[in-house]
């Protein structure tokens, strides 16, 4: 099952609104960080890097979470349930946008760090005041 984010939901998640990402531990407990977020194939997406929790619960269950909180009014918000997938292409690139995005400059890599775009597929979508 697959349900589409509206219009107005995907330019609020263009906006450089932060979110919190939820993912599975192995035990099932949940797992929470706060992401940047992206728009790809209209799509809600974040990046990580291999050997972080994320990606590493998202392997093992690719259940996945998304909350986008507007920035000074935590009454527009946007939630994304799904599944996630993953790839190391264009992740780079996408970074560096969403550092320009979020921090006004470009990324500074780090060396030896192997970047992961995350897509997350659409199960269920609720918003408030979007």
């Amino acid at each position: 099952m697959s349900t589409q984010l509206s219009d107005a939901q995907l330019r609020f998640l263009e906006q450089p609104n932060y979110g919190v990402v939820t993912t599975l531990r192995e035990d099932g407990s949940p797992h929470s960080t706060v992401v940047w977020v992206d728009v790809v194939d209209g799509v809600p997406s974040f990046n990580t890097a291999k050997g972080r929790v994320k990606p590493n619960n998202l392997d093992n269950d690719a259940r996945v979470a998304l909350l986008v909180v507007k920035e000074g009014d935590f009454y527009e918000w946007v939630s994304v349930d799904g599944r996630a997938e993953t790839t190391t292409q264009g992740a780079d690139e996408q970074i560096d946008k969403l550092s320009r995005k979020y921090d006004g400059k470009p990324w500074q890599s780090r060396d030896g760090e192997e970047r992961i775009s995350v897509r997350i597929l659409p199960e269920h979508v609720t918003s408030y005041g979007v």
